[in-house]
């Protein structure tokens, strides 16, 4: 191997987006100190032990998103932060104490730890493409660009808390960069597709396995929405990070579909699941991404067939759908 291309920290380690990230960073030759809640689980973090590269040039250790000043000492001397982990609790009785606020707190903390390195280059912070599509006043012939941002008044009186916290995370992160000088650059995926390197399923993949199996109740509610495969955002998380003129707000996302075309394109591809036929229509807006800004950098993305392909394949070595469900 190369000289080491320097240190970075990814946050919230063993997620499903970060697993990947920590992938690609480990082939792409840094050092990754990766934070978790909990390093001594050793069932919860096999599956980062066994990338190539991680026994030479992977890190874990403990920080909790809530607990100031617990990144410092992960952060300190790293080149650059990756901040993926972000709290995706189901909502119980006060869900602005128990999304909104670690969200909004838990960035805030990981960025005071940024501001004490003295080595920091760029932050890379993961939000997501929700935050700029819940408001009231798309215009569909016009495409949605990194300008946009999602009504934080829309999306309490419709208690989209999932969406309000990223919204309110992201403008909080600008702020902070902005007053402390902090080079801050981030990555707008839209839902992401692929295979799940971490054995327990998170709500993403769960949620489309439930789909490849019939369900119905989850994706109802996406009505139309934009898709990307796992490793184009973890790509493109490096790639903003590399190349030195990226400045802002990047939208990652490769396809958008009704939830209609979606179920129409999977089940002509994958016959012997069962798809649900169709779904209820939502009086939705329709929109579509424009995602000219990091095609500039040279992005390409893969096609919404491989993501599937990719995730069904997966699902199916991990014993989540059977083996006769291949591709035709």
């Amino acid at each position: 191997m190369n000289q080491s291309k320097g240190k970075v920290c990814v946050t919230g380690a063993s997620g499903f987006l970060a697993s990947w990230l920590i992938k690609r960073l480990l082939l792409s030759g840094y050092d990754v100190i990766g934070t978790v809640r909990d390093p001594g689980n050793e069932k919860k973090l096999a599956h980062l032990w066994k990338l190539e590269g991680a026994k030479e040039r992977l890190q874990l250790v403990k920080a909790d998103l809530m607990e100031m000043g617990s990144f410092d000492d992960a952060i300190f001397g790293c080149h650059g932060v990756f901040h993926t982990a972000s709290p995706v609790i189901k909502p119980t009785t006060d869900p602005k104490a128990e999304i909104l606020k670690p969200a909004v707190e838990g960035t805030l903390n990981v960025l005071s730890s940024c501001k004490k390195n003295p080595f920091m280059k760029r932050m890379v912070l993961t939000s997501s493409s929700s935050t700029i599509r819940a408001r009231e006043d798309i215009d569909p012939k016009v495409p949605l660009d990194e300008s946009s941002w999602s009504s934080v008044e829309l999306c309490e009186r419709l208690q989209i808390w999932y969406v309000l916290s990223k919204t309110l995370a992201e403008k909080a992160a600008w702020e902070f960069c902005n007053d402390n000088g902090i080079d801050l650059v981030t990555v707008l995926p839209s839902f992401v597709i692929g295979p799940s390197l971490p054995p327990d399923l998170c709500s993403t993949v769960s949620d489309v396995l439930g789909l490849l199996k019939g369900e119905t109740d989850k994706f109802q509610w996406h009505g139309r929405m934009g898709y990307v495969h796992i490793d184009d955002v973890a790509l493109c998380h490096i790639l903003v990070y590399e190349q030195e003129n990226a400045r802002g707000r990047y939208i990652c996302s490769s396809t958008i579909l009704d939830n209609n075309e979606l179920v129409s394109f999977l089940s002509a591809r994958y016959p012997s699941l069962s798809i649900p036929k169709r779904f209820e229509q939502l009086d939705r807006p329709y929109y579509e991404f424009n995602t000219s800004k990091l095609k500039s950098l040279g992005f390409k993305f893969k096609s919404i067939h491989q993501m599937f392909d990719d995730c069904i394949a997966s699902l199916i070595e991990q014993g989540h759908l059977s083996s006769s469900n291949q591709i035709i």
